[in-house]
C-alpha cells in the first residue's frame, strides 16, 4: 500500500513540475485519419480544427505543423473581410499533409475546405457585402487552385482575379 501511494506521489510531483510519461506513438494512419477530420469542407470539419488549433497541446503527440504565413502574399483581411482563420486551416491542410508525403491526392480537398470557410466568413454579412466578400473568397479559392503549391506573384493573383470575376457563379448563400 505504501508503495502504491508512494508511486501515485512520485507520478503526480513530475507532472507538477513539468516532467511527463511517455508519449504513446501515433501511427502513420492516426495521423492521417486525423489529417482528414480536420480537412473536410463542412462546418463539423473546420469546427474540429479550430478545437484543436486552440488546444495544440492536446495534439503534441502527432507532431503537427500549426504555422502559418496566414493569406501569404494576399492580403489576410481584404476589405475587411477577415480570412485568416481559413488562411491557417489552409496552411496547415497544406503543411501537414506534404510531411507525410500525402499532399497531392489531399490538395482538391484542401483547397476545397479554404472555400468553404472563407463563404462562412461571407455568410455573416448581409447581402451586399456578402456579394463582394463571396467574390474575394472566389478569387482565393481560384489562386490557391492555380497555385496553391507555388510561390505567386502579386501580378498573377491579379490575373486571377480579374479572370475570375468574368467567371464568378452565383455566390448567394
Amino acid at each position: 500500500m505504501f508503495k502504491r501511494a508512494l508511486a501515485t506521489v512520485a507520478i503526480s510531483i513530475a507532472t507538477l513540475i513539468g516532467l511527463t510519461l511517455p508519449a504513446y506513438a501515433v501511427t502513420l494512419e492516426q495521423k492521417l485519419a486525423a489529417l482528414s477530420s480536420f480537412s473536410q469542407p463542412t462546418a463539423g470539419s473546420a469546427g474540429t480544427w479550430v478545437a484543436a488549433w486552440q488546444n495544440q497541446a492536446a495534439w503534441a503527440d502527432y507532431n503537427f505543423d500549426w504555422s502559418t504565413d496566414l493569406c501569404s502574399t494576399s492580403p489576410d483581411q481584404p476589405l475587411g473581410f477577415d480570412f485568416r482563420m481559413p488562411c491557417r486551416r489552409h496552411d496547415f491542410g497544406y503543411r501537414n499533409y506534404k510531411a507525410v508525403s500525402q499532399f497531392p491526392a489531399n490538395k482538391p480537398r484542401i483547397d476545397d475546405a479554404f472555400y468553404f470557410d472563407m463563404r462562412q466568413v461571407c455568410a455573416g454579412y448581409s447581402a451586399i457585402p456578402r456579394g463582394t466578400c463571396n467574390s474575394l473568397a472566389w478569387t482565393y479559392y481560384q489562386a490557391v487552385k492555380e497555385f496553391g503549391t507555388l510561390n505567386v506573384t502579386q501580378a498573377q493573383i491579379e490575373r486571377i482575379r480579374q479572370t475570375s470575376e468574368q467567371a464568378t457563379p452565383n455566390t448567394e448563400m
